[in-house]
């Protein structure tokens, strides 16, 4: 084998190394990568049941439903379209209608998804960034409302033209 030769075969054995534990280690993410979806993905992407993901948007005002054993139901909406949304256990404090949530679980045969935790709001100001991306998606952002993850400025931090 002369030196050209050990070379080349040396440069494809270190390929198929890199290449093999690439794909070892995307397998291995498979399962904990988890994706965002608005309502309005969730419906016209046809998301299969059984599929985990975060769901984002604004809990439809009057579709809070709390039933035995801390189980809640609400719908989840971009105000374009909802999807219900079923959890068991503690919701947040801040955890009411109209305001930004996103829920981690799985979608159902039925349609409905049920979520292992939900996150709301922290504060007045705050909107999740993946809700605040969903809802400028749909055209309905309200930018009064709240900034991507970060606090709106108060009125006297705002520069004043000629000062």
């Amino acid at each position: 084998m002369t030196r050209k030769q050990r070379r080349l075969s040396l440069i494809a054995l270190a390929l198929a190394v890199l290449g093999t534990a690439a794909g070892l280690v995307l397998f291995a993410l498979n399962d904990s990568i988890v994706f965002f979806y608005g309502p309005t993905d969730v419906v016209e992407k046809a998301i299969k049941p059984g599929t985990r993901f975060r769901i984002g948007g604004l809990v439809k005002e009057g579709s809070i439903q709390r039933g035995p054993d801390q189980t809640v139901r609400f719908e989840v909406t971009d105000t374009n379209r909802a999807v219900p949304v079923t959890y068991q256990g503690l919701l947040p404090d801040l955890f009411r209608d109209g305001q930004g949530v996103v829920a981690e679980g799985a979608l159902q045969p039925s349609g409905e998804f049920r979520a292992d935790s939900v996150l709301a709001k922290h504060d007045e100001n705050y909107m999740p960034k993946e809700v605040a991306e969903a809802l400028k998606k749909q055209g309905v952002w309200q930018p009064s409302a709240a900034s991507a993850g970060s606090a709106a400025k108060p009125a006297s931090a705002e520069a004043k033209p000629g000062s």
